[in-house]
């Protein structure tokens, strides 16, 4: 069995491979972060219309890059929750980490979901004053408050006086993060105006995306961070890590059964819902190629095949999520606004305003570069997170040996 390495915490960059190693990544991501706040201020200053967007499809690409990014810090940091709540070693020597990349992810997803919606500088307005009967409301508390409670759970954990109530700020971050995902998948459950949302199955399903999601970037996170470290991850960790992201896979593939299931069982859904899995152009193609096959199948037989749990296949596997991912929220975000609204069911209803007619939505470069912003935010705050504090796991040898010997 490869043992880890014992490498100091505040020491991940070393060696000059993993200086250089370091200063690419900063500048890579400081380079398509600077692209995304252009092309922001490009669609600041000439409007939305030279996006793709329209008065029927509001929220595009830049929402499905922040969706995506917020719903998986929710999910990242339930590697924390299960070491501090739960009380496993080979998960709480990752609490550290599992907070940083939540923080991280939750900055890149509000900084796009901000720029994107327009008028970035009234956001002082959306602080400041609160209508309680909006869902949208509530997530702005949510938000905020998830920042404040894991700075709280990694001031606790760092701080050796505070140790002793890491459990308790654990279990708090796991209560907030578990209200937070239910909060935003809400807020498509509670928009009566679109046939796409309106259901509550769609609370767990983001549970459940969250926890899948949150895990697949997890894994890559910590195995480039070992990479660039030059350490090894031991088998046996990555082993139960990779399981349990095909634990979460097959909970998603489940919840969006049940969520279709139950479109087909009412009648005024069975359109949209033909037009989703079916006849909707590229909307079918993403769900059943992109999603089912690359996102979900793939990665299970991957995840759960006896001979292959080595760091290479786990991190195809993650990627493979992370893409279907992507595909899904294309589908339910963009596709949901496309199927018009059935305003009458039974009856055709007609208008100079498209009624009954498939919105149109071809994404421009300026919303695709604003999302990988987002996306490169995340990283260089994650990159310079591990280079000046110790968010770097270190496994205690004796730990790791007994949950081998377990078997798992």
């Amino acid at each position: 069995m490869t043992q880890p390495s014992s490498a100091p915490l505040s020491a991940p960059w070393a060696s000059r491979a993993g200086e250089r190693r370091f200063w690419l990544a900063g500048a890579l991501g400081a380079l398509v972060l600077a692209a995304g706040l252009a092309a922001a201020h490009y669609m600041e200053v000439h409007g939305h219309a030279v996006t793709g967007m329209s008065n029927r499809i509001v929220w595009g690409v830049p929402h499905v890059f922040a969706i995506f990014m917020i719903v998986a810090a929710s999910g990242v940091l339930n590697v924390a929750s299960v070491g501090s709540v739960f009380g496993q070693p080979v998960y709480k020597a990752r609490a550290r980490l599992s907070g940083l990349l939540a923080v991280a992810l939750l900055a890149g997803g509000l900084t796009v979901l901000m720029l994107d919606l327009g008028r970035p500088e009234r956001i002082v307005v959306a602080a400041t004053h609160y209508n309680l009967r909006s869902i949208f409301a509530w997530n702005v508390l949510l938000y905020s408050g998830l920042f404040a409670i894991v700075a709280l759970y990694l001031w606790t954990l760092m701080e050796r006086r505070l140790n002793a109530y890491s459990k308790y700020a654990g279990l708090a971050a796991l209560v907030w993060r578990i209200v937070l995902t239910t909060g935003t998948g809400l807020i498509f459950g509670f928009l009566v105006a679109r046939q796409a949302y309106q259901s509550a199955v769609l609370a767990p399903m983001f549970i459940a995306m969250s926890l899948a999601w949150g895990m697949a970037i997890f894994l890559i996170a910590q195995a480039a961070l070992f990479a660039w470290q030059g350490r090894a991850l031991d088998p046996a960790i990555r082993r139960r890590m990779a399981r349990l992201l095909g634990v979460f896979v097959a909970a998603v593939l489940y919840f969006v059964l049940v969520y279709h299931l139950t479109n087909l069982y009412f009648a005024r859904q069975v359109e949209f819902t033909r037009f989703i899995l079916a006849s909707g152009g590229a909307y079918p193609l993403l769900f059943w190629l992109g999603y089912v096959f690359v996102g979900s199948l793939v990665p299970l037989l991957l995840l759960f095949h006896p001979r292959s749990d080595d760091d290479r296949t786990v991190i195809v596997a993650s990627t493979l999520v992370i893409v279907g991912a992507f595909a899904q929220l294309y589908v339910f975000i963009i596709g949901g606004q496309a199927f018009p609204l059935e305003l009458f069911p039974g009856y055709a209803a007609s208008s100079t305003f498209f009624d009954g007619a498939i919105a149109a939505y071809r994404p421009s470069l300026a919303e695709i570069l604003l999302g990988f912003g987002g996306l490169a935010l995340a990283l260089v705050a994650a990159v310079v997170g591990v280079r000046v504090l110790p968010f770097m796991p270190e496994d205690d040898r004796r730990v790791v040996a007994a949950g081998s010997g377990a078997g798992e």
